[in-house]
Parts: C-alpha cells; sequence; structure tokens
C-alpha cells in the first residue's frame, strides 16, 4: 500500500512538472517560420513576407562632377539595409568595380592595367564565371582584389520567392569558398533590381550590397564606340566617393581604363577597396 502511494505522488508531481513547462512556452510564435533549410539563413520567414517585396530599379539624377541625386525612400533603405552606392564620408576617394556575367575576352587587359597601375578593384560575378573562368578569378583573388557575388543564375531577385533569392547567394558563396577558399561578403543585385525584402534577406546572411553613383550604357557589346567614347563618359561624373560600376565584356572600357585610372589619379583621387568602405 505505500509503495503505491508512493508511486502516485511520483505521477502527479512528473504530470505537474510536464503541465508547468508546457505553460511556459510562447504558443504565440508558428513553429514553420524559420527556414532551416539554407545555412547562415535563419531569420523568421513571416518578418520577410512583412516588407516590400515590389521590385525596383536603381536609378538616380547624375550630375557632372558631384554626387548622384537620390530620393528620400532610396537613402532611407540604403541605410537601414547595409546598402552603398557611395562613400558619404566627403573624401577624394572612388571605388571601382565591374560586373563579369560572362567572358568577352578584356578581363586579362582589365587586370593587366589594374596591377600596372596598383588599382584596387572588385569584380561581381555570376555561377557560370565562377565555374568557367577560373584561371581569371584566381587571377583577381591572388591580386588582392575582391570578388562579390553576383548570384548564381541573375535572376531579377525581386521576383523570386525568400527561399530562391537565398539560394542564389548562398549556391554562389559556397562555390566560391570550395574553389578558391574566398567566401563573399558583398552582393550586387542582377540589372539593379532590388526591393526591400530582397535588402533584408541579403542583410541577414551576412552580405552588404553594392550599388553605384555611376555607370552608362556600355554593356551593349554591338554598340562600342571607342575608347574616347568611353573617356568621355566616365571622367566628367567623378566625384568624391564614387562607386563606379564598368561592364567588363566592354572593349571602350577595357581601352580607356587606364587613361580613365590615370586622369583620376591626376586629379588627386585614390582609388579604394570596398573593404575600407564603410
Amino acid at each position: 500500500m505505500k509503495k503505491f502511494i508512493v508511486l502516485l505522488l511520483c505521477a502527479t508531481m512528473l504530470l505537474s512538472s510536464c503541465t508547468a513547462a508546457r505553460d511556459t512556452m510562447n504558443t504565440d510564435t508558428p513553429t514553420d517560420t524559420v527556414n532551416t533549410d539554407m545555412p547562415g539563413t535563419d531569420a523568421p520567414k513571416a518578418s520577410y513576407e512583412q516588407l516590400n517585396g515590389e521590385g525596383t530599379g536603381w536609378g538616380f539624377v547624375r550630375k557632372k562632377g558631384a554626387p548622384p541625386e537620390i530620393t528620400s525612400a532610396q537613402k532611407q533603405l540604403m541605410d537601414k539595409y547595409d546598402c552603398y552606392y557611395i562613400d558619404d564620408r566627403g573624401q577624394k576617394v572612388l571605388y571601382l568595380t565591374f560586373d563579369e556575367g560572362y567572358e568577352n575576352g578584356y578581363t586579362s587587359k582589365i587586370l593587366d592595367i589594374l596591377e600596372e597601375t596598383e588599382t584596387p578593384a572588385a569584380f561581381f560575378v555570376t555561377g557560370p564565371y565562377l565555374e568557367n573562368q577560373q584561371e581569371l578569378v584566381q587571377r583577381m583573388i591572388d591580386n588582392g582584389h575582391i570578388v562579390g557575388n553576383h548570384t548564381v543564375n541573375h535572376p531579377n531577385l525581386p521576383k523570386q520567392s525568400v527561399e530562391a533569392v537565398q539560394q542564389e547567394l548562398n549556391d554562389l558563396n559556397k562555390a566560391c569558398e570550395e574553389m578558391y577558399g574566398v567566401s563573399m561578403k558583398y552582393m550586387r543585385p542582377p540589372e539593379g533590381e532590388y526591393s526591400e525584402r530582397v535588402l533584408s534577406v541579403a542583410q541577414d546572411m551576412g552580405y552588404k550590397t553594392i550599388l553605384w553613383s555611376f555607370a552608362y550604357k556600355d554593356w551593349d557589346i554591338n554598340a562600342q564606340q571607342g575608347a574616347e567614347h568611353a573617356f568621355s563618359q566616365v571622367t566628367p561624373y567623378l566625384h568624391d566617393g564614387a562607386i563606379l560600376l564598368l561592364h567588363a565584356v566592354s572593349s571602350d572600357n577595357a581601352n580607356a581604363l587606364e587613361d580613365i585610372i590615370n586622369y583620376a589619379k591626376n586629379e588627386g583621387f585614390v582609388f579604394k577597396s570596398l573593404d575600407e568602405l564603410e
């Protein structure tokens, strides 16, 4: 009889303990809001759904010799989500960046010029470029340049699901780590298309999003107009803290690059790495 009473008391105490533990749980939080499929992306999916997912293209009003004008809404997003289009500290510095969707035969020459002029740069590459241009990518790394994340397949990111955006960025970074032993810290959205949701996803994955304060129509390989054209397009718009976007598929850019760099340095500008951008 005593043994039965003891067992009954133990069972009662165990039931009370389980009930108390259950009552202290936060039952308001859905159990399926965390995306656990992607490494390094543990932000609640529900929080992304509350953000504006409408895509917009990066754009501004450019001015000769001065920073471009952007809207207050654009500036708020830049500040909130670790996005940079300019170094706004008022220093006479430039950041040279290239987009590398595919190879058109000019990157080797660009790298030669950067090495000769001791100029740092960042190259935003896609999955096929990372895979198919290993000698060039390795040279970028060996020469101290930054290799940035331009996604695996170059999709319009605002049109993708949160999971698809994460996979585009994560898969490219994983490939870069496995092939070159380098982790990517900077991302540039394809076509300059972004949304608040995309910027938030990138930030949660540890990226700084790099846009630009200067670009021109240089990507059409069938509309190249010569080195003088590239020089005349770029140099009038140099400004303090500029992040310059050039496409490496452009013969105009490759042929004008050394003159552009020398002109900028003669004007007192210093080229810096994105790692010095704050």
